[in-house]
């Protein structure tokens, strides 16, 4: 049972939010099949962007192939969301059948060719879709092709704020570790176990402001994110976007995103997993430990707060390319998580957070189970790697996205 916090405001890990995107796709080849409008027009009688299902939404995405669901609001806990996302897709799937289509989960699809394929949203909001393409061209995978899982977390004030906003900026670029799942694209192997952060982190190359190098800086009131980061977005936008469409906090693309506007910070480095199991397990682990980091069990929040994004962005760079086996040797970094170590890897760090933290009441034992066997096998892009041979065709790609979308079918761990 799914219960929606409403009481206001949510303070600290009072409630969360979650996003899961889904690519659409044609059951028999597997190819993207842009009719999310369908799938929405079923359930509301009519097209729209958005249906309530109680205590979860579906709701539509910048391209048509893509599909979101979401917590309508703020879940009080991370229990008994997968089985509520589970039977999400479930009730997708069966719409899907009667268009020979099914959801595919993954962080990008193996082999669609976005310059050709890609078709934006037409309907209610396309003027904010049409003004992004207009100035970034939305053709590219770093538009098109890229799912991800996003958290909010609530915080009411400056003072939760910065607490949280220090505790995300350390932790984020560590993620990749746990949830990289886009080692392929175009048909091939790229040199990124997350090439979804790669595609990112460039999409909105031409106003850098807008993504910055995707960790915050160091800011950690309103008044200085307005200054030091909305501000100069907004001013370097706005002669590509003179009736101010794009003027809005959602602008802001880094892969930590303060959301004054809705009371949280949105967190969208996450290569969405094969199921919602596996999805909900990384968010209770890396929400407990964003909850030890701001009671600063380890490092102090002013010791938080000092760490410059660029040598952040760095430590993201490195997971995003190497995942789990990505080195890190900064002992500095390491002691704010309570490590005495000089060096381990990322998978070692995460399973020494683990068992730091495994006795929140923020874990259920399907999370516990869940994390087990992604310690002991790696990240999904790690596993999909260990499914293909080397090398492989279209085929073999085939036959393992194949396999990905019957673990979303059926809730259920790809072990290749």
């Amino acid at each position: 049972m799914i219960q929606i916090e409403t009481k206001r405001p949510l303070h600290l890990f009072d409630g969360y939010g979650v996003e899961m995107e889904y690519m659409i796709v044609d059951k028999n080849t597997l190819d993207v099949l842009p009719v999310s409008d369908k799938i929405l027009e079923a359930i509301a009688g009519e097209i729209t962007s958005e249906v309530s299902r109680g205590a979860l939404a579906w709701s539509n995405e910048l391209v048509m192939h893509v599909i979101e669901i979401k917590t309508d609001g703020a879940a009080a806990g991370f229990q008994g969301l997968s089985e509520g996302f589970q039977a999400e897709v479930s009730q997708i799937n069966e719409i899907l059948a009667g268009m020979n289509a099914r959801l595919m989960p993954g962080a990008m699809h193996p082999w669609m060719d976005p310059f050709t394929e890609m078709k934006l949203w037409p309907h209610e909001y396309n003027p904010i879709y049409e003004a992004y393409n207009r100035i970034f061209d939305c053709r590219g995978h770093g538009w098109a092709n890229l799912q991800s899982t996003h958290l909010n977390l609530p915080f009411d004030g400056d003072q939760e704020f910065e607490k949280l906003n220090a505790a995300l900026r350390i932790l984020t670029p560590l993620l990749p570790a746990l949830s990289a799942c886009s080692p392929i694209a175009d048909g091939e192997q790229k040199p990124f176990l997350d090439y979804r952060m790669e595609v990112y982190r460039t999409n909105s190359d031409r106003i850098p402001s807008i993504a910055g190098l995707i960790i915050p800086e160091a800011h950690f009131s309103r008044d200085a994110c307005y200054e030091h980061i909305f501000g100069p977005m907004y001013r370097d936008v706005a002669p590509l976007d003179p009736d101010g469409i794009l003027q809005e906090e959602w602008l802001n693309s880094r892969g930590v995103m303060a959301r004054f506007d809705r009371g949280a910070i949105e967190v969208r480095v996450i290569d969405i997993q094969e199921c919602p199991k596996a999805d909900l397990a990384i968010l209770a682990l890396f929400t407990a430990v964003t909850q030890a980091l701001t009671e600063e069990r380890w490092s102090s929040v002013e010791e938080q707060k000092k760490w410059h994004e660029k040598d952040l962005y760095e430590i993201l760079m490195s997971t995003a390319t190497l995942a789990e086996k990505a080195e890190i040797s900064d002992p500095r970094y390491l002691r704010l998580f309570g490590s005495d170590k000089t060096a381990l890897s990322a998978g070692q760090l995460w399973q020494h957070l683990y068992d730091e933290v495994k006795d929140s009441a923020l874990f259920t034992t399907e999370h516990h189970e869940t994390l087990a066997l992604m310690f002991r096998h790696g990240p999904l892009g790690r596993r999909i790697l260990k499914a293909l041979p080397q090398p492989f065709t279209k085929a073999d790609l085939k036959s393992v996205y194949g396999k990905l979308c019957d673990c979303l079918e059926n809730n259920g761990l790809f072990l290749p």
